[in-house]
């Protein structure tokens, strides 16, 4: 399949991904940025417009893959679905309850698919923690902690941004765990001079409890870090995934069972390059995916409702 690209930033790294997987035919890359282009054009051989228009409209492209500023995505979606092409989008798929509608409209009216880059889902921990829960491997999920930590490297992620530009990952997961618990409570902090915050998030069921925690006002010398803990009836699973400051990344996944504590080898991929694959699988063959506009959706509302009520707490 043939695909646009959108943008230079994320864009470039969606094109490498494209190009190295062979998965593609054409690649266009639309920037506004001659040089980067240039660059790309260079290394990747792919084509480069300075027009999004001609981009969208190209009637050789099959899908238009958006990688612009999140409060962008709605218009341009929206533009490609009614130009006939398939969407992929990268996260947060939108940052308004409006915009979430006019996208699902969209795709309903002009029968195209939009997929969003919620890649967790390919990440070989979390998708171990998913099919232990489906298979009752450990016995029942009983409770599921998420985490994601970052010093103050990403922009404003104050409490006004966090949850959607953030925890979004965390919030499409917990979704799909549970298969959309209900919130029932929110707490937040924050640095409002530095734009920074840390907010926990309740969900529950009536069997399980689960808890995510965003925050964006790490000392800088801390790690990225992300992870989990989850208390099963028999085991207890935790991972964690943090940069060794050295450009590596140190990474674990244990259970705790009868027989004492295991480490489980997790396979080494690209989630990004998977989430990218499947979507084009996806597109062509017409499958059901993970990465639907639904799931996004889902998630992209809960993030907005705690963004409300954090609001609320705040004034």
């Amino acid at each position: 399949m043939n695909i646009g690209i959108l943008g230079t930033g994320f864009g470039a790294y969606h094109a490498s991904l494209f190009h190295q997987s062979g998965v593609a035919g054409r690649i266009v890359v639309f920037g506004r940025n001659e040089e980067k282009l240039k660059k790309l054009q260079e290394e990747l051989g792919v084509e480069t417009s300075t027009s999004i228009e001609e981009v969208i409209n190209d009637p050789g492209l099959d899908i238009i893959d958006i990688c612009l500023p999140s409060a962008l995505h709605k218009q341009f979606t929206v533009m490609a679905l009614e130009a006939g092409k398939h969407v992929f989008c990268e996260t947060p798929v939108c940052l308004t309850a409006e915009d979430a509608l006019a996208m699902k409209r969209a795709e309903t009216h002009y029968r195209k698919r939009v997929l969003v880059n919620q890649f967790i889902k390919f990440e070989p921990a979390y998708q171990y923690l998913y099919e232990a829960v489906q298979q009752k491997k450990y016995g029942r999920l009983l409770k599921v902690s998420l985490i994601r930590e970052t010093p103050p490297l990403w922009g404003n992620l104050g409490l006004e941004n966090i949850t959607t530009n953030l925890m979004i990952h965390e919030l499409d997961f917990i979704n799909w765990l549970l298969n959309g618990a209900a919130v029932t409570s929110v707490w937040g902090t924050q640095d409002a001079k530095a734009g920074q915050a840390l907010v926990q998030a309740t969900f529950n069921t009536p069997q399980i409890n689960a808890q995510v925690t965003a925050v964006s006002l790490m000392p800088s010398a801390y790690p990225f870090t992300v992870g989990y803990e989850a208390y099963f009836e028999h085991a207890k699973l935790e991972f964690y995934e943090k940069d060794d400051m050295q450009g590596g990344i140190d990474t674990a996944l244990y259970v705790y069972g009868h027989a004492g504590r295991q480490e489980i080898l997790l396979d080494k991929v690209n989630p990004y390059e998977h989430s990218l694959r499947h979507a084009l699988q996806c597109f062509r063959d017409g499958k059901e995916s993970v990465l639907s506009l639904n799931h996004a959706l889902s998630a992209i509302n809960t993030a907005i409702d705690l963004k409300k009520r954090l609001t609320n707490l705040v004034h």
